[in-house]
């Protein structure tokens, strides 16, 4: 078997961390000329993107700081004039805070009191009124007469102060306009004014500015032994398409490793005899695989950094009341 640091290895019935024996002091020098970020794939609401040479324990707490601490815009407040719909009116409220907005977070002032009259620095005000009547239905279909449907593209944008200068309803709408909020009857109508405010994830997953964001290690698959013929064909099979691949060697095929960052961690080679002590898998340590997911008021990238900041931010201030202590 070949010399495996720092490594996961999986085996049949277990995992195995192997571990250098040489410990070295902690080098910031080292740890900066090792330590990469490669961008794998990128749009407005996906980056899949590497972080190579770090702890688990880095990756893991910017994975927390993104889900919990980078702040977003949401409805906080709804102020129901008229609801005569079937949707409870806590249940509307609910759901129009749920409603992702496309506001920029970092153009707006967290709230310092939640009574506080709302400004343009701090708030958005929007409004909704929406009625169900004989003129609306004369021209719908007998389905959509029993049920009109309310959207997010109902919502409307009221400019506080100078907003109207800065932004535009594009700026700062609804992400997405066919959001279902609910459905009137005729003669049912909705009319209410709602605040959006900036917030922590940690304090309601309205604030979140993710849907998710995760990380994997690196997979790292080596063939011990060559395999080859029908052997090669049962090896790719027991992995995901694209991870084996085959060359045609003498009118044989020969398995090869053609990408092991497509596994997900799958065992099924394990059942067969004739792979027995041919195959390694492992994970690598300080390599992890990081995807996040955009809500979309801020692309991916802009939310990793923004995570990078707050880290930042939390350790700088540990270290300041840690010297503060010794001082004392």
């Amino acid at each position: 078997m070949p010399k495996m640091e720092n490594s996961i290895i999986m085996n049949k019935y277990s995992i195995e961390r192997t571990l250098s024996n040489d410990i070295k002091p902690y080098n910031y020098e080292e740890f900066v000329k090792n330590f990469k970020v490669n961008i794998i794939s990128r749009s407005q609401t996906d980056m899949e993107f590497d972080l190579i040479g770090i702890d688990v324990a880095l990756a893991n707490c910017l994975r927390r700081v993104i889900i919990s601490e980078v702040p977003s815009m949401a409805i906080e407040k709804v102020h129901i004039y008229q609801n005569t719909s079937y949707v409870l009116d806590e249940i509307l409220a609910h759901r129009l805070g749920l409603i992702p907005l496309k506001a920029d977070p970092r153009q707006f002032k967290m709230k310092e009191d939640e009574n506080s009259e709302p400004n343009e620095h701090d708030s958005l005000v929007y409004e909704m009124k929406i009625k169900c009547t004989k003129k609306d239905l004369d021209s719908l279909t007998h389905k959509q007469f029993i049920s009109f449907p309310v959207y997010s593209k109902h919502i409307k944008w009221l400019p506080l102060g100078n907003q109207k200068d800065m932004f535009t309803e594009k700026d700062v709408g609804m992400i997405i306009d066919n959001i279902l909020i609910a459905k009137l009857r005729p003669g049912q109508e909705i009319e209410l004014k709602m605040f959006a405010v900036k917030g922590l994830p940690k304090d309601h997953a309205k604030f979140q500015s993710v849907c998710t964001a995760w990380y994997r290690m690196m997979p790292k698959i080596q063939l011990l032994h060559e395999i080859k013929g029908n052997d090669a064909l049962l090896l790719q099979s027991c992995f995901p398409k694209g991870v084996i691949g085959l060359d045609i060697v003498k009118g044989n095929h020969v398995a090869f490793v053609k990408d092991s960052r497509k596994d997900n961690s799958s065992r099924n080679v394990f059942r067969y005899k004739e792979f027995d002590n041919k195959i390694l898998l492992s994970k690598v340590q300080d390599h992890f695989i990081f995807t996040i997911e955009s809500v979309g008021a801020m692309e991916p990238n802009v939310i990793f950094v923004e995570a990078i900041n707050i880290v930042i931010k939390k350790v700088n201030g540990a270290l300041e009341s840690a010297l503060n202590q010794s001082e004392i």
